[in-house]
């Protein structure tokens, strides 16, 4: 029976449900690993200041260079072993990249409980997402279109306000990209539960993304609104 028929009679094939669970159960163990780098990265970047010594036209250059450069052979080695070892040196990257912002929130007096605020509250949203992606039936699949779209709006705002230096801009970006990548880790988990996405090295690369923007989008409106200087 193929995949249509077993979606619209509401269940598929044992073997079939057997793989898909194995897939996410696969995305979540690596999923949870990739964090360890991206830690360690990121206590790297804080402690150094490698990204401070950048100015911040040349580290967006490192960062997307750098980051499409390694998803580009994550894809490429994502049905090896050597897949994993792309994708746990791309969230070493991310974390590296990440450091500027930590190290400023660093910089107010509450800025400990801040970063733990947003990790609670980016992990609070993982857990939602998730379990929505359970219990929904309907096939999000035409999502991704315009989800898609808005990221690559975003990117260019994101882009553009390096030169504008727009206050009211970058906060309608930050408060955008948090709503967008939360719709978009649904998306991706629901993916993988429904069959769409049988890799879970890309399956990882794509919630880690979600994660990964969430957490910076969600810090990023705690430093500002919650911030509080000596």
């Amino acid at each position: 029976m193929n995949d249509s028929l077993q979606t619209q009679y509401g269940y598929a094939a044992p073997g079939l449900a057997a793989d898909r669970q194995r897939v996410l159960r696969n995305t979540y163990w690596l999923l949870a690993l990739s964090l360890v780098p991206t830690v360690l990265g990121a206590w790297i970047g804080v402690a150094t200041g490698f990204m401070a010594t950048m100015g911040f036209g040349i580290s967006t250059i490192v960062f997307f260079v750098g980051a499409f450069g390694l998803m580009f052979v994550i894809e490429k080695t994502k049905n090896s072993s050597m897949g994993v070892v792309a994708l746990l040196g791309f969230t070493f990257f991310m974390g590296l990249m990440l450091s500027r912002l930590i190290a400023q929130v660093l910089g107010y007096r509450n800025g400990a409980s801040l970063i733990m605020t947003a990790f609670g509250g980016t992990a609070a949203i993982f857990f939602a997402m998730a379990s929505l992606a359970t219990v929904i039936k309907r096939d999000l699949s035409n999502m991704g279109k315009f989800l898609f779209v808005g990221a690559i709006i975003l990117m260019v705002a994101g882009i553009a306000n390096i030169f504008l230096q727009s206050s009211a801009l970058m906060l309608t970006i930050l408060v955008l990209v948090l709503g967008v990548f939360s719709a978009f880790m649904l998306y991706d988990i629901k993916r993988v539960i429904d069959g769409g996405e049988t890799n879970y090295i890309s399956a990882t690369l794509a919630i880690y993304l979600d994660i990964y923007n969430v957490f910076q989008s969600l810090l990023s409106l705690l430093g500002i609104f919650g911030g509080e200087r000596d």
